[in-house]
């Protein structure tokens, strides 16, 4: 494997992030990487690709940077890229939670644990475990007895809280996320809700899953990861499959958009189904004119 994909970030002040957005695109893509960066004034986000050595390069430029020199990068290697483009776009948060009272997590946040402790704390039956990512994100994969908040997108996440959780805030939480900044915001949220002992997996999942004493135990599934792999393995003891075909019921963990280019519902799918149905998620989705199973079908003719 010649490539690797980079998945790191870092709140810290960043000014003018409009400017940096600019330069660090055209840096990018002058190194011929790809990938999708997220810049806001409190930090910045990202997922690259790119050859070992485009990688290096790019890793030994941000620690250069004063404001990123302990910029910690998770590392997966890759036969290939995992992106089809560059794109650093400005953002006014890093992870859309749109609080009314904003959270900064270098001032408020949860209490890290790492690996080794996680996975003790798992295995406690008087903890609450919580999923705060996506519906779909925990369809595929998720840590055994994790609740999973009925949400589409994260900013739901606190209403969902409120609704939910407000009687158990004596309760002791644990929260975990794909990379760890979903957490980092969320947590310092959950205490400023008056929850008294929060906690969450420092490096979140895909950290979890390298860990060479935790090795990914107590997950289940894969984990959605945001970029063309759409899902990675994390547990190196036990491989199950938790996701349902959308259409047949059977047990699957593959997931493919809907072929309407007008809905895009991302779905588990079993390779039979997506034919049978011609990867259309509704009736409405399958006679849809411009049907991109159909317009392939026809290429490939």
């Amino acid at each position: 494997m010649n490539y690797r994909v980079l998945l790191y970030y870092k709140y810290v002040h960043i000014e003018n992030p409009e400017e940096f957005a600019k330069q660090h695109l055209a840096f990018c893509k002058e190194n011929e990487l790809k990938g999708r960066i997220l810049v806001a004034e409190e930090g910045i986000n990202g997922t690259v690709s790119g050859t070992i050595e485009q990688t290096q390069a790019y890793m030994d430029h941000m620690h250069a940077d004063p404001r990123f020199e302990d910029l910690w990068f998770k590392i997966d290697e890759a036969d290939g890229h995992a992106f089809k483009k560059m794109h650093v776009r400005p953002r006014k948060e890093l992870v859309t939670l749109r609080l009314d009272n904003d959270v900064n997590p270098i001032e408020l946040t949860g209490n890290y644990l790492e690996p080794r402790e996680w996975k003790e704390m798992l295995q406690r039956d008087d903890v609450i475990v919580l999923d705060a990512r996506n519906d779909y994100e925990y369809d595929i994969g998720h840590f055994r007895g994790a609740i999973r908040p009925d949400i589409k997108s994260f900013r739901e996440l606190p209403e969902w809280v409120r609704e939910n959780l407000s009687e158990h805030k004596d309760k002791t939480i644990l929260t975990y996320c794909t990379g760890g900044i979903r957490c980092e915001k969320f947590t310092g949220f959950l205490k400023q809700e008056g929850f008294k002992d929060v906690n969450h997996l420092k490096g979140g999942i895909v950290s979890y899953g390298k860990d060479p004493e935790a090795k990914g135990e107590l997950w289940d599934g894969k984990c959605y990861v945001f970029d063309e792999r759409i899902s990675v393995p994390i547990n190196q003891v036990e491989d199950k499959v938790v996701g349902k075909c959308y259409y047949c019921g059977k047990s699957e963990d593959r997931y493919v958009n809907c072929a309407n280019p007008e809905c895009n519902l991302q779905h588990v799918a079993c390779e039979e189904c997506e034919h049978e149905h011609k990867r259309s998620c509704t009736d409405e989705c399958r006679e849809h004119p411009r049907n991109r199973y159909e317009m392939e079908l026809t290429t490939e003719a």
